[in-house]
């Protein structure tokens, strides 16, 4: 079955309930509660949902906003963008765009080289670290 076929009830079952609200229907962890939010392991970052690479640990860096925050992702590839219109205002939602997972939103307000911060929930993110 296709990843992106894959039933609620089965993405329900297969991950915690954080996860599920977050990866599958869209919710929002809390600020500066995360596991990566602070985290300075160098690594790769995958979907928790499907294990697709999704950021480098390289292009990690501490916007404050209590979020993971990357300047991009291992490639153009890896995520979608959409238009988020919820909240009653304008927001650039990224997804996983292997399994459609919810991961967080991307703003024009990060660093050099790209100015963009991607700002992801944790629970949507498995650090795999690199070997020293």
């Amino acid at each position: 079955m296709d990843k992106l076929e894959k039933p609620l009830e089965v993405w329900r079952e297969e991950l915690s309930e954080t996860q599920f609200n977050v990866c599958r229907l869209g919710a929002t962890e809390r600020a500066f509660t995360g596991e990566y939010h602070d985290s300075k392991v160098p690594g790769i970052y995958h979907c928790v949902c499907c294990g697709v690479e999704l950021f480098d640990s390289a292009a990690k860096f501490d916007s404050g906003c209590g979020w993971p925050s990357y300047f991009q992702p291992v490639s153009r590839e890896a995520i979608r963008s959409l238009d988020d219109f919820s909240h009653g205002m304008h927001r650039i939602e990224v997804k996983c765009a292997q399994c459609d997972a919810h991961l967080g939103h991307v703003f024009p307000d990060g660093p050099a080289p790209t100015g963009l911060r991607y700002c992801i929930n944790s629970v949507s993110l498995k650090l795999v670290p690199r070997e020293a």
